[in-house]
């Protein structure tokens, strides 16, 4: 029987709007009538993962920034694993040699030192989706996450890495070339202490070795009294692979990446087709789990 179900939430939870369709949202609503217990695991801060969850009213607790971050259902902080100051300097000065754009996460927002990069790389991955849609049309919209306060423009990230009262939770890097990233994953890798994963093709995402959702899951369930083989993940990408890897039920997107659905034992149907929704009604509740493909 399952008794906890995560979700990701950018290319699961989330259709290609970067909204929760209402069959997700019906799906979530009722696995938490049957009492399951409902985690999203993102690598979203938890002003972004909030904001996007309270446009479809579901209220549950998150695992933020990967697991740098756990709050309940209030919106409290049980859990939290920062990059240390001198790490994040060293992670700081190595993107910026690089020329990669990138934001940085805290416990106090998100922030970017870039306006204009920032809204780009937002209408660029927005594009690889809905094509169809006018540029101007996706641009305003990327506007949304400045002017509801998702992310904070900021003369200089020193005065963030510098400032002794905020914590850096994560590091999030893009580029659309895959050798960049490459090169920067390498780097990376001579650093103690870190856990480098990616939620897209255009991204590499940077925390601390504990900020994982499958650490930060396995802490969760384990004060709910709940085991790993009653506990159902869904994700897309290889930030979801630390949970996935440890739950009793792994269920990857329809459209995650192919190596991600290799480690699973369910795939389900895309974001874009309520693939959360189609996965919550066949395994949770239903006891022939092997009709499920």
């Amino acid at each position: 029987m399952i008794k906890c179900m995560a979700t990701d939430m950018d290319g699961t939870l989330l259709n290609g709007k970067m909204e929760v369709s209402e069959e997700n949202r019906r799906a979530i609503k009722a696995a938490q009538a049957e009492g399951v217990e409902v985690v999203v695991a993102t690598g979203r801060s938890y002003v972004e993962a909030r904001y996007a969850l309270d446009q479809a009213d579901i209220h549950c607790p998150i695992i933020c920034a990967n697991g740098a971050e756990v709050r309940d259902v209030s919106g409290e902080v049980i859990k939290h694993s920062f990059i240390e100051k001198e790490t994040a300097t060293r992670i700081f000065q190595m993107l910026k040699e690089m020329g990669l754009y990138f934001e940085v996460h805290t416990a106090k927002g998100t922030f970017t030192d870039d306006y204009e990069k920032a809204l780009d790389i937002m209408v660029n991955i927005f594009l690889t989706a809905h094509s169809e849609i006018p540029q101007d049309q996706i641009r305003e919209a990327a506007k949304i996450r400045f002017t509801k306060g998702l992310l904070h423009l900021v003369d200089s990230y020193e005065e963030i890495i510098n400032d002794e009262d905020t914590a850096v939770s994560k590091f999030l890097a893009f580029s659309f070339k895959k050798e960049k990233l490459d090169e920067a994953k390498t780097q990376l890798a001579l650093m103690q202490g870190l856990a480098v994963s990616s939620s897209g093709s255009e991204n590499i995402e940077i925390t601390h070795s504990d900020a994982q959702k499958g650490i930060a899951l396995e802490q969760f369930i384990r004060e709910k009294g709940i085991t790993f083989e009653e506990t159902m993940a869904i994700g897309d990408n290889f930030n979801d692979v630390s949970m996935l890897e440890r739950v009793g039920f792994p269920v990857a997107m329809g459209n995650a990446n192919p190596e991600v659905k290799a480690l699973c034992n369910y795939v389900t149907a895309t974001n874009d087709e309520d693939g959360v929704a189609a996965a919550i009604e066949k395994l949770i509740g239903v006891e022939n789990h092997e009709n499920f493909s």
